[in-house]
């Protein structure tokens, strides 16, 4: 059932037309011996360099880009060095104007390079909003398997997509579920069929009839002539710096704030340790940190739009040191408390998260996402809601949102729902604070298909916050003495502080730069030190 990425190309592309977009790629930093081997032995048996295959070519004459997922490759996975193609490959078909045509096939995130490979679907989910943004076309057809952050990032936002058919798709690998739950995930859910009856996918498409399907979309959305001598101009409302093309160089800065808070005295900590912490019962959650560190504290409910979501927070606030005024803000964050009491939040969370994102461009305030969750709802409920969707357009309107942004990784960060309210122009993390693409036992039961190696991996993706600190996920850790829970309302308050700081810091900030600063640091993260796209353009 699996269709090899050039298998697929030469199925839909004009005979003879397709053109390898190649150009070096940035190495993992630090990889280990046993990761080593594993490329060494995906690239001979695929004869491919990476899980991607980037290009151009053309559809009934029409010149496209091209970029398709290579399953027999490491599963799919993207790293960074498969997300630095992929995004080079949109940046090119972006400043060439030229229609994407995008087909992944992934287990998701490329576990063995751990948190840093997952913050890659962030500059994905950016490049991508920026083609639309300028009015270019992109298509998606998703092949089997189809998972991960791969589904909640590129492949839920095309503006036509369609699916293999009996294709597995879903946010969440079968696996995984079994491993966390106990139980296999109820059947029939995760197909392609299954996901075009409840509106999630336009058309399900064997690959054989994909090239005919494509040209007949692309005869409406793309109105260059076929020869492609006539370029339209570009759209409106591309977002300050989400045009670069490339061969932009960018420079990589958080810019302002304080960047570290000293925690004297206080001894390193294990992932493990910080995992086991942040689960706590006891330790301070979104409420908490509202009625002890915040003012003026106005409550909102539910999307606008006929739903709600117990799990997810919205309100109007200002959070400052005692004493203070305080800074406004807008702030949605998931609620530790609540998801104990109603269970993981849904489709219908993000949707509401989306809302306060449209607030605080609406109003003119800055927003402050604060994540507490061990992830997203895992349910047949919630892939045939949405959920990946849901997810993939939090990313995109986050990272390119008008408003100043501030993110607080509060406990708990795992997996897409985390990652969804991440992108912001400021992220602060508590010490205990940790960001996963999983729950470590979720990554140990996919990599070792046993759930006994949590700790293990959980010191080796690099999930807590003096790791996510050093790779530049986080700007600022928020000290825990010795933890947050044995001082709730003193830390908070620190928190509070914190916030307080780096809000009125974003308002002397010009939008215009800042939201080029915010694109350039996802575009560039977990690159090289030194490393400047143009320097490795295609060849």
């Amino acid at each position: 059932m699996h269709v090899r990425a050039l298998d697929l190309i030469d199925r839909v592309l004009d005979a003879g037309s397709f053109t390898a977009w190649t150009g070096k790629l940035p190495e993992p930093d630090g990889i280990e011996a046993g990761y080593a081997d594993e490329l060494r032995a995906a690239r001979d048996r695929t004869g491919l360099d990476e899980a991607l295959v980037t290009g151009e070519g053309r559809i009934h004459g029409r010149r496209v880009a091209v970029v398709a997922c290579e399953f027999a490759f490491l599963a799919g996975s993207i790293g960074v060095a498969a997300a630095e193609r992929l995004v080079r490959a949109v940046e090119r078909a972006s400043a060439e104007r030229l229609p994407l045509v995008a087909s992944p096939t992934s287990g998701g995130t490329r576990m063995q390079e751990g948190t840093v490979a997952f913050l890659q679907m962030v500059k994905i989910s950016a490049a991508v909003a920026a083609h639309k943004a300028a009015g270019l076309p992109y298509l998606v057809y998703l092949r089997h398997p189809t998972t991960g952050g791969v589904f909640a990032s590129w492949g839920s936002l095309g503006h036509v997509t369609a699916a293999q058919p009996g294709a597995l798709i879903g946010f969440l690998g079968p696996r995984v579920f079994e491993a966390l739950n106990g139980e296999p995930f109820p059947s029939g859910v995760q197909v392609s069929e299954n996901l075009y009856e409840h509106g999630l996918i336009d058309a399900v498409v064997p690959p054989e009839q994909l090239r005919d399907v494509a040209a007949r979309v692309l005869e409406v959305l793309d109105t260059r002539p076929v020869d492609g001598a006539a370029v339209p101009e570009a759209g409106a409302g591309v977002s300050a710096g989400a045009g670069a093309g490339a061969g932009t160089a960018v420079a990589v800065g958080v810019g302002v704030g304080v960047e570290v808070e000293a925690e004297v005295g206080q001894p390193d900590s294990s992932a493990w340790e910080s995992v086991r912490r942040s689960r706590d019962p006891e330790r301070p959650g979104l409420r908490t940190l509202l009625r002890h560190g915040a003012r003026s504290v106005t409550p909102l409910r539910g999307t606008g739009e006929g739903e709600s979501e117990p799990s997810l927070r919205l309100a109007l606030a200002r959070f400052g040191a005692q004493g203070s005024p305080g800074a406004p803000c807008v702030v949605l964050g998931q609620d530790r408390t609540r998801q104990s009491e109603y269970g993981p939040f849904g489709p219908a969370g993000l949707r509401q998260a989306r809302r306060g994102m449209r607030l605080a461009a609406e109003l003119g305030l800055p927003l402050v996402t604060v994540i507490d969750t061990a992830g997203a709802a895992l349910s047949a409920d919630a892939e045939q809601g949405g959920l990946a969707g849901e997810i993939a357009r939090c990313l995109t309107e986050l990272v390119m949102l008008s408003a100043p942004t501030v993110c607080l990784l509060l406990g708990q960060g795992a997996g897409g729902g985390a990652l969804a309210l991440l992108p912001a122009d400021r992220v602060l993390c508590a010490r205990h604070g940790w960001l996963s693409p999983l729950p470590p036992e979720g990554a140990s039961a996919l990599l070792f298909r046993t759930t006994d190696r949590a700790a293990e991996i959980a010191d080796r993706q690099g999930i807590r916050s003096a790791d996510l600190l050093a790779n530049g996920i986080v700007d600022r850790v928020v000290p825990e003495l010795p933890d947050a829970a044995a001082e709730p309302e003193a830390f908070v308050q620190r928190v509070a502080a914190a916030l307080e700081d780096e809000l009125t810091a974003l308002r002397g900030v010009d939008p215009a730069a800042r939201i080029a600063r915010r694109l350039d640091r996802y575009r560039m993260l977990g690159l090289p030190d030194g490393y400047v796209p143009g320097a490795h353009s295609y060849e």
